[in-house]
Order: structure tokens, then C-alpha cells, then sequence
């Protein structure tokens, strides 16, 4: 998950507060410009006395990592996590060692600030799943945040509330989430028609530079099915898919430049697929 928001707003608190909720081995990488490779996955070092290397695991090795401002690391750093979030492996040397399960990377970024930053490759943006736009609270949120915060002591905490057996044994049951041959020729549609507008009647055609890629139509089943779960159901329906489709394919549509001349955001276009897509 890839956390977009500008600063303030609580999103390392957020990951924090669900590595304790959930009950999980929990690192957090604070992304800097100096940053190596190896200060991700870990290194090998040499011990003088054996005469062998050893090998040191890095901050990956965690159920849920805390990727935070990983836009301020390097193209370097940031390829380092690529084989983790797709492979589930980390390679070490010529040693290849396998991530725990459930493995969870929790990104942030800042969409404000350009300086000393690295913008994100579109290979590594198409490895998140979901990315999450966080924006300011309302003014009743406002309040509560100023009664529960602003003050020294006794500050809230999460505590945890399922373990890590719970949540692999949810997975089991959201994969029996039943899927129709019509929700499914729908996620289809809204894929094809990233890439293809014209042809499903939507007017994008001149605002998508790129389509989205099939890791789309995968997890826009996945999430769909979660979020079924979620509401206690034990099917999707196609406003199951329309309620998660912004956070799947907003990082995976990228618009043109005729899109940015009339001032529209990747969600606007997002969101003109959803209106003009029938709906089974």
C-alpha cells in the first residue's frame, strides 16, 4: 500500500497502529537521499575469526514494513524493494532467503515536496496494490483529533486485537469469495478500457497516455473480494469493484499531456471510466 498524503496527517501513526493491532513483527525504514541497497535487505559480513561471511538481515525481514518517505531514497534503494514486494524473497550475495508471511509493505510519500526527492519508478508504483490518497480531516474530525492529542501525557495507543494465525486464516476465506462470470467480464472491461477507450465508449481517449497493466485486473479481483469480506458477504457485487477500482488503478493509469493542459488529476480520469463503464 503506498500512502499519499502531505505531512501531518498521520500516516506513520496509521501503519504503527496496525502493526499493533494486528499483533505483528513491525520495522519502519525512515527513506533518506544516503540510503544503500544494503541498509534495506542486509549485507554480508566478514568475520575475521571463522574466515566466512555472515549474513546480517536487514529491516525487510518483518511481517509489515514501514516504508517511510520512500520518495526521498534513491532509484537504488527503491529497486531493493522490488524483488521483497513481488518475490516475497530478499537476494543476498548469491543467497536467496524468503520473506515471512504475511509480508506487508506500507509506503508513504509526500505529493508536495520536489526537493531532495526521487520520483517513484513506474515499474515500482505497478508493485503497490492500492494507493491510498489521505487528505485533511473534517472539521468534526478536527475537533476530535484536538481532544484525544493535544496534551502530554496518556495519549492514545492501539492494542492488539488479532493475531497473526487470524489474519492468514481470513485469507483462507477470502479466497472461497464467490465471483460472477458478469463481475468478472466487468473488471475485464474497466482494464481494457484504460488501454483502449474508444472501443467501450468512454471519451479518455486523449487523456491516457499509458493503460494499466494485468497486476490491474489481479488485484482489482483481490481487493474486491476483501472488501465483499469485509462487509460480511460471501460474494462481490460491481459496487464492490467501483468502491476500491480509485485506490487499484489511480498509480496505474497514467495520463497525457492533454489531460494535464485541462488541469485533470489520474483520479478524474479514473473517474470517468467508472461513469461511462455499464454496470452489470
Amino acid at each position: 500500500v503506498l500512502l499519499e498524503g502531505v505531512p501531518g496527517l498521520g500516516k506513520t501513526m496509521l501503519v504503527n497502529s496496525i502493526s499493533r493491532a494486528v499483533d505483528l513483527p513491525f520495522s519502519r525504514i525512515q527513506f533518506t537521499p544516503d540510503m544503500l541497497p544494503a541498509d534495506v535487505t542486509g549485507t554480508q559480513i566478514y568475520n575475521p575469526q571463522s574466515g566466512e561471511f555472515t549474513t546480517r538481515p536487514g529491516p525487510v525481514f518483518a511481517n509489515l514494513l514501514l516504508a517511510d518517505e520512500i520518495n526521498r531514497a534513491p532509484a537504488k534503494v527503491q529497486s531493493a524493494l522490488l524483488e521483497a514486494m513481488q518475490e516475497k524473497q530478499v537476494t543476498i550475495g548469491d543467497e536467496t532467503y524468503p520473506l515471512p508471511n504475511p509480508f506487508l509493505v506500507m509506503a508513504t510519500e509526500n505529493p508536495i515536496e520536489q526537493e531532495g526527492t526521487y520520483p517513484l519508478p513506474e515499474a515500482q508504483m505497478d508493485r503497490f496494490m492500492l494507493k491510498v490518497v489521505m487528505d485533511y480531516p473534517n472539521r468534526d474530525e478536527e475537533r476530535r483529533i484536538l481532544d484525544d492529542w493535544a496534551k502530554t501525557d496518556g495519549l492514545p495507543e492501539a492494542g492488539p486485537v488479532v493475531t497473526v494465525a487470524q489474519v492468514l486464516a481470513a485469507r483462507k476465506v477470502v479466497d472461497t469469495i464467490y465471483v460472477d462470470d458478469k463481475v468478472k467480464e466487468y473488471i475485464v472491461d474497466l482494464v481494457f478500457a484504460t488501454r483502449d477507450p474508444d472501443k467501450y465508449g468512454v471519451p479518455a481517449r486523449d487523456l491516457i497516455q499509458l493503460g494499466a497493466s494485468p497486476r490491474a485486473t489481479i488485484y482489482l479481483t483481490l481487493v474486491s473480494k476483501a472488501h465483499a469480506f469485509m462487509q460480511g458477504r460471501g460474494y462481490v457485487t460491481p459496487q464492490d469493484v467501483k468502491s476500491i477500482a480509485m485506490d487499484v488503478l489511480r498509480h496505474r493509469v497514467h495520463i497525457s499531456y492533454e489531460a494535464e493542459a485541462q488541469e485533470k488529476t489520474q483520479d478524474d480520469v479514473v473517474q470517468i471510466l467508472l461513469d461511462h463503464l455499464p454496470v452489470p
